[in-house]
């Protein structure tokens, strides 16, 4: 239920209707947090997608915490080698960088090199 809810709140953002996706995606990653546990990796997905959202709609603070969560979650499932981990870090490296944290930022893009 929670990745239909994305796939339709991603539908909505593609379109830009943000406002019509925001709680879409906030339902999601609770709704399969319940039933896979908080650590599965879909709830990682869809905790990015939100994140993406927020921070589509200028709110990099909202959406910091959701990304590194995101990626503590997929490196924990999936290894630190994992494809995914490298999206995720250059996610919440991208955030840092729009709101101008470029030490941050650094770090996280050369881990994955």
């Amino acid at each position: 239920m929670g990745t239909r809810l994305n796939n339709l709140a991603q539908l909505l953002r593609t379109t830009n209707r943000l406002a019509e996706a925001e709680p879409l995606m906030r339902r999601g990653p609770a709704i399969t947090e319940a039933s896979l546990g908080a650590d599965h990796p879909t709830v990682a997905a869809l905790l990015n997608n939100l994140a993406q959202l927020l921070q589509d709609t200028n709110r990099p603070a909202e959406a910091e915490p959701l990304m590194r969560r995101a990626l503590a979650i997929t490196e924990a499932s999936l290894g630190a080698d994992h494809p995914t981990v490298g999206t995720r870090l250059n996610n919440l490296a991208q955030l840092l960088r729009t709101t101008n944290r470029l030490a941050e930022a650094e770090p996280l893009m050369r881990r994955w090199w």
